[in-house]
Parts: structure tokens; sequence; C-alpha cells
């Protein structure tokens, strides 16, 4: 194999050049039993409008690695991901000054960079390289009843009616209780107009399921959920507005969509939670999950 190279991608990546940066990452999820990019990276692979640096390692014309940079806001976070048979020979700590120069020149350093799984490479990468834990990301995961078994009828608040989304019509008030709720959160609160857009156009999206939740006819919570496994469902997103925390609100969307998604005949519920909330763990915790997985970032 030729010497690697690092280079940095000016503007988004074309389409033949993205569809090898996900075989890329689809051979390493394959080989390490984890994904090691985010739905966030994949959509600004190809976006013109994207705020990233990408940073690609090239051996000869293979992609052997890729950075990936969010220069959203400060400081940077990023995702590095190297071929499976290509590694050993420092492509990872090449990827990762390159991503280190990347934010320091867009004013967005120090970058904090993500480890899916915390692998023992992304371990001894960080050790190498004086890399800290600064932040811990939960998978949790519980078994859904069988098909056609009873499930406990969720208990909604006595005021609060469920119905659908309608695309366009119901923009401003997700984004808005989600701004709310996720006030604190470095991505999730971040969602906007363009973000809710991108995700409906992915193959998983329906607007069934994305559930509004209604007091007096105000959006005031609302749970999301994603299907793209043919075992797996996830809940996306649980977003309550704080004003109708407290009420168990939670609670009742996280057994809403435990329901729907044993409805749908899946084998498991997933979810994805910062570690130190510790409210929604608990809430989670008492709907059956338990952590399957951890990522973290490093800085």
């Amino acid at each position: 194999m030729p010497s690697p190279r690092v280079t940095a991608h000016d503007g988004p990546l074309d389409d033949p050049t993205a569809a090898r940066v996900r075989t890329l990452a689809a051979a390493a999820a394959a080989h390490d039993g984890v994904a090691p990019l985010g739905e966030q990276t994949f959509l600004d692979l190809a976006d013109p409008g994207a705020p990233a640096a990408r940073l690609l390692a090239l051996a000869g014309d293979a992609v052997v690695g890729y950075g990936h940079v969010d220069l959203r806001r400060a400081p940077a976070s990023a995702e590095l991901v190297v071929a499976p048979d290509a590694r050993g020979a420092g492509i990872g700590a090449a990827l990762l000054a390159a991503v280190r120069r990347a934010a320091d020149a867009a004013g967005a350093g120090p970058v904090r960079v993500w480890a899916h799984g915390d692998l023992p490479g992304a371990r001894a990468l960080a050790a190498l390289t004086g890399l800290a834990v600064r932040r811990e990301l939960w998978q949790m995961a519980r078994d859904l009843p069988p098909h056609g078994a009873p499930t406990p009828a969720p208990e909604l608040p006595p005021d609060v009616t469920l119905r659908p989304y309608r695309p366009g019509a119901d923009d401003d008030a997700v984004l808005a209780v989600n701004a709310r709720a996720f006030a604190w959160h470095p991505e999730q609160g971040r969602l906007d107009a363009a973000g809710l857009a991108a995700r409906r156009a992915e193959p998983w999206f329906r607007p069934e399921d994305l559930l509004l939740a209604e007091r007096a006819g105000r959006v005031v919570a609302f749970t999301w959920l994603k299907v793209d496994d043919p075992a797996d469902g996830e809940l996306y997103v649980l977003a309550v507005d704080p004003a109708a925390q407290g009420t168990g609100l939670g609670r009742a969307l996280t057994a809403v969509t435990l329901e729907r998604l044993a409805a749908r005949g899946l084998r498991r519920a997933v979810l994805f939670t910062e570690a130190d909330n510790h409210p929604a763990v608990a809430t989670y915790r008492r709907a059956g999950f338990d952590v399957v997985r951890r990522d973290v970032q490093y800085g």
C-alpha cells in the first residue's frame, strides 16, 4: 500500500467520494461492532451549507481514513475512522493532528473528539496524544415484548392529547419545544429548520413516527421514533417543554414509544442519552432500559 497522506477537502464531498467514505465507515462498523461516524457527519458529507472540515487519508486513490470536524460551535467536535486493514500505520494520529489544525484555523479549538464505543485503539490514541475524557454518551436498550403480547396502556395526563406531526405546519412548534427542552445540549439543542428538513428527507422518516403532545392546543412535548433496522427501533428524540416537566409526560411518552415499536414487530428498543442527564436516565431505567454502549468525547 502506498504511504498514506492526509488532505483537507475543499468544501462538500462529491457523490463518489462521499460514497467511499460511507463504504469505509461500514467496513469499520462491521469490524469493530460499532459505527464510527454519527448521523450529523453523514448528513454533512455532501452538504454545501454545513460548517465542517472534511479530511481524507488517501493511499494512492484509496480512502483509508476520514476525519470530520463539526464547526457549528466552539469547541468543535470531531470524528475519525481508519480502515481496518490500514491501522497501525499512524493514520489515526495523522488525522487527529489534521483535525486539531482545522479546528484551530477556524477559531474553534481545542477540538473534542468522539470515540464511539470507546474502543482500545481510541483509548490508546487518546493516551498517546494527551487527551482526557470530557463527556460520556450512553446507548441504552431493552427487549420489546413479542408482537401481539399484551402491554400496559400508556397513561397520559388527562388534559394531554397526541397527534401525528404535520410536515411544514408543525415545524415551528417542534423546533421551539426542542430548543427549550435541550437548551443545555450542545447538539440537539441547536436543531434548526434546515436540520429538521434534512431528517425529513432521510429514508427512515415517517410523519406518523413523530408524535406531538398537546395541552389546550399547544405543543408541550413530542416523541420521535426512528426505524431503519429490521430488528431495532430507536427512541430518537423525547422532548418535554420545561414548563410541562414533572407531570409524568416523559414517562408516558416513553411508554407510548415502546408500545408503538412493539406493534411494529421489532425486537429491541434503543436510545441515546447523556450519562449525566440523571432525570432522563432514571426514567429510562424505570422503563427497563440498560446501558449497552458508551461513547466518550476526548479533549
